[in-house]
């Protein structure tokens, strides 16, 4: 059970919509009260601590932005959903999380609309993801959005990358967010470990270049059509410069700038845009964020 008088913002959601009523500047505390109440929980009733703790500000983003559960997350593994699970409507009986006829461990329809996809490990979040936005364009529902929450552990699985394919060659509405926390169910290891650190996604850099994107628009230099001959020139150069070319951007997924794990920030760069823009964004974040071992 949430208490009031230790959780006062938490203790009034009981679904995303009252999540969305708060102001931007309420969403640092309600984070810290999440976590916090994962880990008292947890420290009654175990199940995966580490994952969920770092996931708290990007669920919250998540949930605070987008308008579920019209809207669509797809979460990978889930491990990382505990925070979702509290926010969206079972926050006083996640006490029986993992017991008989409690809540269940791992996102299911069967509990929640708002969990939308059956998973534990299976690496099938983008494929899952691109049938539902090609669902909703093909019923004309252009309002609707739909997220893809991938781990970079999950991200390794050839199912993945049959998804990244997929979504390349076929229209959608679809983002997808590589949740990069350098861990599977271990420490992460292999070739995508390497790629995914040594990724170019310099904040500096691209700051810089929607700056000047934005100075351009305004003084009328960049119609569509020219821009798409810079986004090309842009990557071109990018490439060139980098020792080793972007997954995402061969495959028409051009990532965003890096997002911190700032409550704020991650609100703002997840706010949903019209295509082209991005539609990949890898987000840091650490396994156990918030305890103390």
């Amino acid at each position: 059970m949430t208490h009031p008088d230790k959780y006062p913002l938490l203790s009034r959601i009981d679904t995303p919509a009252d999540l969305r009523k708060l102001k931007l500047r309420e969403l640092p505390q309600l984070c810290r009260e999440l976590r916090a109440d994962i880990l008292d929980e947890l420290s009654q009733n175990p199940g995966h601590l580490a994952s969920s703790l770092g996931t708290v500000e990007l669920t919250v983003a998540l949930h605070y932005v987008f308008g579920t559960p019209h809207d669509r997350i797809v979460w990978d593994v889930g491990h990382q959903a505990y925070g979702h699970k509290i926010l969206t409507g079972r926050r006083d009986t996640f006490h029986t999380n993992r017991r008989w006829g409690g809540v269940r461990p791992f996102p299911s329809p069967a509990e929640s609309e708002y969990d939308t996809f059956a998973c534990g490990h299976a690496s099938n979040s983008i494929s899952a993801a691109l049938g539902m936005s090609v669902a909703t364009m093909q019923r004309g529902e252009t309002d609707k959005h739909v997220v893809a929450v991938i781990g970079d552990g999950a991200m390794s699985g050839g199912l993945a990358f049959e998804g990244l394919n997929n979504v390349s060659e076929t229209p959608n509405n679809l983002l997808i967010i590589l949740n990069d926390n350098d861990m599977s169910i271990s420490n992460s290891v292999g070739g995508m470990k390497r790629y995914l650190l040594n990724l170019h996604t310099s904040s500096a850099y691209n700051g810089l270049r929607n700056r000047l994107a934005r100075r351009l628009e305004s003084w009328g230099l960049l119609p569509p059509s020219r821009r798409k001959r810079l986004i090309r020139l842009n990557n071109a150069f990018k490439s060139f410069l980098s020792d080793e070319q972007n997954i995402f951007r061969g495959t028409q997924h051009p990532l965003f700038r890096s997002l911190r794990r700032s409550r704020r920030d991650l609100a703002r760069s997840l706010a949903p845009r019209p295509a082209p823009h991005d539609r990949a964004a890898p987000v840091a974040h650490q396994n156990g964020e918030g305890q103390r071992l």
